[in-house]
């Protein structure tokens, strides 16, 4: 039976349904899939209405009225808790048990509506047996259906109705209502599982870029520890037969030290050779996984690497903004170069808002790194489109 998988957690309940507003084309699925299922509710309502409007007895009119209405209500609740997928399974337990207390409360309110002519209750019942999908076990849907369709032989025998044209009636329509909500809910929930499938790849990508960078600081400051560890333990053994030994030994450990230092400060801030290439293959392969569709432009020459790095590190900052800050659905990176200057440009149909610079205190203080190198570092947002045009110079 059609299973839609619940999110684990709060945390990931708030992230899901972050990642499927942001997802046009997720949203639009959901919309499209509410009203095909909400259809079949619309048309129990309009058939009961119908019933209800034949009813010569005020009373069972009123009676009638509130049992469709609850019924309706509920099932719409089932319904939407189905097909949002950032509900908890408690919340969603909740709504289907509602769904299934208030067709219960509908055979007393609603059956003796409508007299022999009109199967009230029957169009009702129909909908139920169409709403077996929202089931996880078939050995439930299976009693449910029969169940429905045993109520809906004994309220038509009650009102002196022919029991086997009304059964009929409700089998044909509840299967084939059945039928089309199993297919809906099935489509969205692959759609819903692809989803969830991307935003796993883009953890991974990025937990991999993490992993990588730690490796590289491992790999640098291994060797440096470990043989300032033994020189500084050498030191205080030296240092009460040998005290000139023991200076020199400190001092080296010291050197090593202030190295060491140097060079971890070149990783963090990328002062380091760096491949341009590889760093924005990551960063396509992580916009990719994240549902982002985008296109690559490089130059046919090697970019020189001071400026290389100046770039990696705005490609970095502005591909974090892009996932964090905006509603993506493409991405372009374009690279070029002359004899005087090389231009990167960044630009995203995500933007919101009309500030350009809402999110980006981290590209102010790029731009101030670059100004340092004789670069210059320009966004806008034209038409939702977001734009980053960094040009740094080769020649003073």
């Amino acid at each position: 039976m059609i299973e839609v998988i619940a999110p684990p957690g709060i945390g990931s309940v708030r992230m899901e349904r972050a990642q499927v507003e942001r997802d046009v084309g997720l949203r639009r699925a959901r919309a499209v899939t509410l009203s095909t299922v909400g259809s079949g509710v619309l048309g129990t309502l309009l058939l009961a209405a119908v019933g209800l409007s034949r009813e010569e007895d005020p009373r069972w009119a009123v009676a009638g009225t509130v049992g469709v209405v609850l019924f309706v209500v509920a099932q719409s609740g089932a319904l939407y808790g189905a097909i949002t997928p950032w509900l908890a399974e408690s919340t969603r337990r909740r709504l289907l048990a509602g769904f299934v207390w208030a067709a219960v409360l509908s055979v007393p309110l609603v059956g003796p509506v409508g007299g022999p002519e009109w199967a009230t209750w029957g169009f009702l019942g129909a909908s139920v047996i169409g709403s077996v999908s929202l089931l996880r076990q078939w050995w439930v849907a299976g009693p449910a259906v029969l169940l429905s369709v045993a109520t809906a032989a004994g309220v038509a025998a009650w009102n002196g109705a022919p029991v086997r044209g009304q059964v009929t009636v409700v089998v044909v329509a509840g299967l084939s209502m059945a039928a089309w909500n199993a297919l809906q809910l099935w489509l969205w929930g692959l759609l819903v599982q692809a989803q969830r499938g991307r935003a796993a790849q883009g953890r991974l990508a990025a937990t991999e870029e993490r992993l990588r960078f730690a490796r590289d600081v491992h790999d640098l400051l291994g060797h440096s520890l470990s043989v300032i560890a033994l020189k500084a333990e050498l030191a205080s053994r030296l240092a009460a037969t040998d005290a000139g030994r023991a200076s020199r030994e400190a001092a080296e450990v010291q050197r090593l030290a202030a190295s060491a230092l140097v060079e971890l400060r070149e990783v963090v801030h990328g002062y380091r050779a760096v491949d341009l290439g590889d760093q924005i293959a990551a960063v396509e392969q992580v916009l990719r996984s994240s549902g982002i569709r985008c296109a690559v432009a490089l130059p046919p020459d090697a970019v020189p690497s001071d400026i290389a790095r100046q770039f990696v590190a705005v490609l970095r900052e502005a591909s974090t903004n892009v996932l964090r800050h905006s509603r993506a659905t493409w991405c372009t990176i374009e690279i070029g170069q002359d004899e005087d200057e090389v231009r990167m440009t960044m630009t995203n149909d995500g933007a919101k808002g009309a500030s350009p610079d809402r999110h980006s205190f981290g590209l102010r203080g790029l731009a101030e790194r670059l100004a340092e190198a004789g670069g210059t570092l320009r966004h806008r947002i034209d038409d939702g489109v977001f734009r980053l045009d960094v040009t740094v110079r080769t020649r003073p």
